[in-house]
């Protein structure tokens, strides 16, 4: 089996593009990927036309092997954007070799140590009591009863911090009091916070009542100051999602840095990749929650990576509603109980719609703002 084309579709997401990815091979086996939108998005097509000179002609299969082949012609490390397409490679690779085997792909992984998945899902609200009444509502249709949502009540930007702090114990205790005991809420500071301090401070206003993780207060550059973090905190503290390779989460992990990494399949270098960082992480007891604000492609890779990972915790997860990509695949994974069903369809276990995905297609021109404080200056996003 040889390596024949790569096809870029840049698909419609609300106002956000998605680069998915196409290989096909002279035996009619083709698989799919995706790519995360690190941006400038436009960059997704030209790499992953300069990645095919690369492997045409290469047997899809070889996956180690392409993977390794990339990085070292690459030369100098990809960064996010290479990595992002090499991603959305990696995962049509897998797709073809399960296709050709007749097997999903968690049987080529080792198997699944776990029959469904469990997923979380964001959620909000302008106080405890509304946002209690949106996750009964996803509970009653979808089973979920796990949960993410930003911390903040007053602008990080503008308000005093000890407010932001007191204001975000105050709902927490409040969404408490109108939920059952047994469903979990995370908190995601989105990296908005400069001063590691105030970041403490932040996750000891919420410690009293119980946080099921605290994810990202920080930006990644610095990892001493996460290790210095996470040895005064009370609660779990994850991150990840602004992180990229094997070596990167290895410093991260050996630091002692955080209790829950979440790297992202669709830039990190894909599934082959997230295998790796997921037995770093099993060695050093920490347990691994993919970030996974994608499409149903994405998901249905997520569910082979989690299905044959043992210190899998929990998957993100985006439900369809009306979004342009409800129709991109032809069974997509949707939750049951708060967990997704494993199936035994050979490779990711789901069909993309070429035809919807090659309507949707035409740059959408989007990038993340940054906020603006009182005094003028730009804020992280």
């Amino acid at each position: 089996m040889k390596i024949t084309a790569i096809k870029t579709f840049m698909a419609r997401w609300g106002s956000r593009p998605r680069g998915l990815i196409k290989v096909e091979t002279d035996e009619g086996i083709s698989g799919w990927g995706e790519a995360y939108s690190i941006g400038p998005d436009l960059s997704v097509e030209p790499i992953a036309n300069y990645i095919f000179e690369m492997i045409k002609g290469e047997d899809p299969r070889r996956i180690e092997y392409i993977m390794l082949k990339l990085i070292q012609q690459f030369r100098f490390p990809p960064g996010g954007t290479g990595l992002a397409v090499i991603s959305a490679i990696d995962h049509a690779l897998w797709d073809i070799s399960g296709k050709a085997a007749e097997l999903p792909v968690y049987m080529l992984m080792g198997g699944n140590v776990r029959d469904r998945v469990r997923v979380y899902h964001s959620i909000g609200g302008r106080d405890g009591k509304e946002t209690a009444e949106q996750a009964q509502k996803m509970h009653e249709q979808w089973g979920f009863t796990a949960f993410k949502l930003s911390p903040y009540r007053l602008d990080p930007n503008a308000a005093r911090w000890g407010r932001i702090c007191s204001e975000a114990a105050r709902f927490f205790e409040d969404l408490r009091k109108h939920t059952p005991a047994e469903w979990e809420f995370a908190f995601d500071p989105h990296a908005q916070i400069f001063e590691p301090i105030r970041a403490l401070q932040l996750a000891n206003a919420l410690a009293p009542f119980d946080p099921f993780f605290y994810e990202e207060p920080l930006r990644p550059e610095h990892l001493p100051a996460w290790a210095r973090l996470h040895a005064q905190m009370q609660v779990p503290l994850a991150t990840g999602e602004s992180l990229y390779g094997r070596f990167e989460f290895l410093e991260l992990v050996a630091a002692q840095g955080a209790d829950i990494i979440q790297p992202d399949v669709c830039v990190c270098g894909g599934l082959l990749e997230m295998r790796k960082i997921a037995a770093i992480a099993e060695a050093h007891y920490v347990d691994i929650a993919p970030h996974n604000p994608m499409s149903p492609l994405s998901t249905a890779v997520n569910v082979q990576f989690a299905a044959a990972t043992p210190n899998f915790l929990i998957l993100e997860y985006i439900l369809p509603g009306s979004l342009e990509w409800k129709d991109w695949v032809d069974e997509p994974y949707l939750p049951k109980n708060g967990y997704l069903e494993l199936n035994n369809r050979p490779g990711l276990g789901v069909e993309v719609n070429e035809k919807v995905v090659s309507g949707s297609r035409g740059y959408i021109h989007w990038q993340r703002t940054c906020p603006i404080r009182p005094d003028g200056s730009t804020g992280y996003i």
